[in-house]
């Protein structure tokens, strides 16, 4: 059996998890005997499982097996180096990712950010702003190319030509939403589509709480900007704090249903966040090579940074007279205190203005 017909198996293969596929690996000379009957009768698994491996390959497995090739799209075992080890660390991972486009960033650095698919415009605005800094910081933006915040966070990362990852709840023979197909395109000259499912699944409710934990697990943390209570949102953010990962809610106002599941995440202990700084420093602070208490020491500055700290001068000050003093873009000036802001020279002040912070 090749790899690829063994990946299309198990991952149609009903309440199949990694833990199973390790399990039965661990039992097996070699992956071509994974589901020899041997094995099968030597590790406890799901009955739906072990009725589902013994009975001959389906037709659905090779037409599987055929839409990839065709299409693209390389099944990862969970046994494969390529597969994500923050997913691979979580309870029920899905033995089998189907990716197309850049494998290799399923293993960089990520942030799930997501939220309402109906968010007002300065919901949508603050998803692109915070996707794009941290996405030009280095963190790759993970969500689920659903309507409104999803989106966002894969523009926001694409605007700044940062890397983006989109997870489906449905094959990869979908694009869903449908209106999405222009973004889905988009995301796969930067990034990666990703899903659990075979090719041909379609978008269907029960998919969704699925894709969610994949989400959440192949992330360093979540987001959350504009959830309304009982917002599919917070069902990614709770798969987050179960999975041992940091989360992240951005308040609003109290007036707005939609913020009422960002507050209720931040009453459960979520960071409140009002900056991608303070995002950044958190997941930094939370990596396993961080020295706690000892912070990094702080790197010179090149020269266009030097310009931008001139132009504080010694009050606070606005951006936009940031910008009129130093000569610089408006978008190299955001990159810039953001990474002034996390090298502690530089903090936020009341009515959008930034101030330097002396060392002395």
């Amino acid at each position: 059996m090749s790899l690829a017909h063994l990946c299309a198996r198990l991952a149609r293969a009903p309440g199949l998890t990694a833990e199973h596929v390790q399990a039965l690996a661990r039992e097996a000379a070699d992956p071509d005997r994974l589901c020899a009957p041997g094995v099968i009768a030597r590790v406890p698994l799901p009955e739906a499982v072990r009725t589902y491996l013994a009975a001959p390959e389906p037709p659905a497995v090779r037409a599987d097996v055929h839409w990839c090739e065709s299409h693209g799209a390389q099944p990862v075992l969970c046994l494969d180096a390529a597969y994500p080890p923050q997913l691979a660390a979580t309870r029920g991972a899905p033995p089998v990712l189907y990716v197309q486009g850049d494998v290799a960033a399923l293993k960089r650095p990520q942030l799930a950010v997501v939220g309402s698919r109906r968010p007002t415009p300065a919901g949508c605005r603050i998803g692109r702003e915070f996707a794009a800094a941290l996405a030009r910081a280095g963190l790759v933006i993970t969500s689920g190319m659903a309507w409104g915040i999803d989106a966002a966070g894969h523009e926001g990362a694409l605007e700044v030509d940062g890397t983006t990852i989109a997870v489906l709840g449905c094959g990869l023979a979908h694009r869903y939403p449908r209106q999405n197909a222009g973004l889905a395109e988009r995301i796969l000259r930067r990034g990666a589509l990703v899903s659990e499912f075979p090719p041909w699944v379609a978008p269907r409710r029960q998919n969704f709480p699925r894709r969610n934990r994949v989400i959440s697990g192949l992330s360093l943390g979540t987001l959350v900007i504009e959830a309304a209570a009982g917002s599919g949102s917070l069902i990614t953010a709770h798969l987050a704090a179960d999975q041992g990962r940091e989360v992240f809610a951005v308040p609003g106002s109290v007036r707005n249903p939609l913020s009422r599941g960002c507050h209720q995440l931040i009453r459960e202990g979520a960071h409140l966040v009002e900056t991608p700084a303070q995002v950044l420093a958190e997941i930094l602070f939370c990596q396993e090579n961080q020295i706690i208490g000892k912070p990094p020491p702080v790197p010179a500055l090149d020269k266009e940074y030097e310009m931008l700290l001139d132009a504080f001068g010694f009050e606070p000050v606005t951006f936009d007279t940031l910008a009129a003093r130093s000569g610089l873009s408006g978008e190299s000036i955001a990159s810039m205190l953001l990474i002034l802001e996390l090298q502690g020279r530089v903090a936020p002040y009341p009515g959008g203005r930034y101030g330097r912070i002396d060392s002395d």
